[in-house]
């Protein structure tokens, strides 16, 4: 890139942190670093494209004021874990919105296939999900326990595996990602058309009103496998579309961002194994305010954190 579109692709961002620091704006500590680890990359960069630069020698001031001001508003011992999952991870995934809904909207797609092919097809579930599988889950919906699977094994057995699956799941959707997108899209795709093509197994055969239990652990789940497959979009689209960086720039910036995205995904895997192996069994015998609840509680948690939240920190940071 050259040096005056790296100038001004981001000096208002520089603007503006500078202001800050010299107008002595109030800004939480934490923000304050977030914004410093955006400027120290800015200055890596520019260290190593424009050496002995007069943007090099802004960004080295600047760095260093901001530097100043950080360790003397916030101690050493801050938690930098808590600084990530509240400032730092928000504030850069605002970027990735419109990526994440490219990536809902392909998910929901490869959903209404599996939908529509299982409703004209009745072969097409057992294709999907398996003759051992469906055969297993007609016996059990012809016995009153469509969901008797849940509650085929121990609960922290199955806490475990589930946890562990699904995070294996999330990172094969994100690594696949290396090939040019094609490998996550295929991953999302074919979650998609399972999920759909589950979904109207039960409906076909007049239990689709159980499926509510599976959304107990299956509104989390689904969600972050989507966020692990934005992520590997990120990666794949920065090799695809490199913008005004090189091919390599563009892969390498796109890798750590996608990497980033991915171990955002890990707490909630965790959640939605922790709920499937200790609630979900209970879900048929749950009363519908409870089950409800906890799945409405799951669409908010995602909801805000990955879109909402974002969105509130980037205009209050604007605003100051």
């Amino acid at each position: 890139m050259r040096e005056a579109s790296f100038v001004k692709q981001n000096k208002e961002k520089w603007i503006a942190f500078e202001k800050s620091l010299h107008n002595n704006i109030k800004i939480n500590p934490d923000t304050l670093a977030s914004y410093y680890i955006q400027l120290t990359n800015d200055l890596a960069y520019a260290q190593t494209y424009y050496p002995e630069s007069k943007t090099l020698s802004y960004l080295n001031s600047l760095a260093s004021q901001a530097h100043q001001k950080i360790y003397i508003t916030k101690k050493e011992t801050s938690n930098k874990i808590v600084s990530f999952w509240k400032y730092e991870f928000p504030l850069f995934f605002k970027q990735y919105h419109k990526t994440l809904l490219y990536t809902f909207l392909f998910f929901m797609a490869a959903v209404v296939i599996g939908a529509v092919s299982t409703l004209n097809d009745d072969s097409f579930v057992r294709l999907i999900l398996g003759d051992a599988y469906v055969n297993m889950t007609i016996e059990n919906i012809e016995k009153g326990e469509p969901m008797a699977v849940y509650k085929s094994s121990g609960e922290i057995g199955m806490f475990l595996g589930i946890t562990i699956n699904n995070i294996r799941v999330g990172i094969f959707a994100f690594a696949m990602g290396i090939l040019f997108s094609v490998g996550t899209i295929y991953v999302l795709f074919s979650n998609g058309i399972m999920l759909g093509a589950f979904i109207t197994f039960f409906y076909n055969h007049g239990v689709l009103e159980k499926t509510s239990t599976v959304w107990l652990h299956g509104t989390i789940e689904i969600s972050v496998i989507v966020i692990a497959g934005c992520a590997g979009l990120v990666m794949g689209n920065s090799f695809l579309f490199p913008k005004t960086y090189s091919r390599r720039v563009s892969f390498m910036k796109g890798a750590k961002d996608g990497l980033k995205i991915m171990v955002s995904t890990f707490p909630f895997f965790i959640i939605a194994g922790f709920i499937e192996g200790f609630i979900t069994r209970y879900g048929d015998n749950m009363h519908w305010v409870i089950s409800y609840s906890i799945i409405l509680a799951s669409v908010a948690l995602i909801s805000y954190y990955y879109i909402f939240y974002p969105i509130l920190l980037n205009r209050k940071l604007k605003l100051n």
